[in-house]
Order: structure tokens, then C-alpha cells, then sequence
């Protein structure tokens, strides 16, 4: 049985997600890569207003991008409404500079019936990993709508 939500994202991919509901998503400018259930990855460039006064990735906007990439994964699941995230722990390990494409992969490790473990890696164009996160998430009752095609 396919997952509609799923078949719905994958019409965005090697696509700028400039359709997206979240205003956070927009403007972070991703490109969506690949889409499963459970499983998101998307490609980002890092601008200026993104960089810290180093000229390298700030550590807000890893975060950012990686609670929005686990977002995107947990909307991916069979679900009638959204998850929202309770926790979110970051390891930063490397670093990414200005114009550089860096690469989040997100995946849905557990799924309880009222909450789910997510993990996401972020690599920089050397495929170095700059940054590890586990985050737990939890049901709302805010109902889900699939994207409009």
C-alpha cells in the first residue's frame, strides 16, 4: 500500500521547497534528494545570513535545518496528524563555510504510539559529518494535509 504523503513529497525532488507549508522550510531554500517513509534527505547551500562571524555554518542554523529534516521525516509517517519535537540534541564535530552544499539525512528510528525517536547527520560538501542529533518527538492533534499538487 503506498503512503500518499510520501508520493506527494517525491514530486518536490532535485526541487527547491519553496511550496512548503513552513515558512522555516522555505527559507532555508533545501532541495529535496530522496524520500521514503520514515527517511528524508535534502541538500542545502550555506548563505551568509546562515554563517556565523567565522563565515562557517552557525550552529542555530544546524539545528534549524535538522529539526526541520526531522519534521519532514515525521510527516512522512502514517499518521493522521503532525508531530512536534520535545527534544533536540546536536553534536557539532565539522564545519561547513559560506556557498558550501551540505547534505541532511534524517530517519525515524523508533515510533511509539505517541512518540517517536528520530535521528539526523549533516555533511558538508567533502561528505565530512559536521554534525550528529538525536530528537524525540510527540503526536499532536493537529490534523495532517497533504501538499497540493
Amino acid at each position: 500500500m503506498s503512503n500518499p504523503i510520501v508520493e506527494e513529497l517525491k514530486k518536490y525532488i532535485g526541487k527547491e521547497m519553496t511550496d512548503s507549508p513552513s515558512p522555516v522550510t522555505r527559507w532555508l531554500k533545501g532541495h529535496l534528494i530522496s524520500v521514503e517513509e520514515g527517511e528524508v534527505v535534502a541538500e542545502f547551500v550555506v548563505r551568509e545570513e546562515m554563517t556565523n562571524p567565522l563565515g562557517i555554518l552557525h550552529g542555530g542554523a544546524v539545528s534549524l535545518i535538522i529539526d526541520d529534516i526531522i519534521g519532514a521525516a515525521a510527516y512522512t509517517l502514517p499518521s493522521e496528524t503532525h508531530f512536534v519535537s520535545v527534544n533536540l540534541n546536536v553534536s557539532f564535530l565539522n564545519s561547513a563555510r559560506l556557498n558550501e552544499t551540505i547534505t541532511a539525512k534524517s530517519k525515524i528510528v523508533k515510533r511509539g504510539r505517541n512518540f517517536i525517536h528520530a535521528e539526523c547527520s549533516l555533511y558538508n560538501s567533502r561528505n565530512t559529518l559536521i554534525a550528529t542529533s538525536s530528537s524525540g518527538l510527540v503526536v499532536t492533534t493537529i490534523k495532517k494535509k497533504i501538499l497540493a499538487s
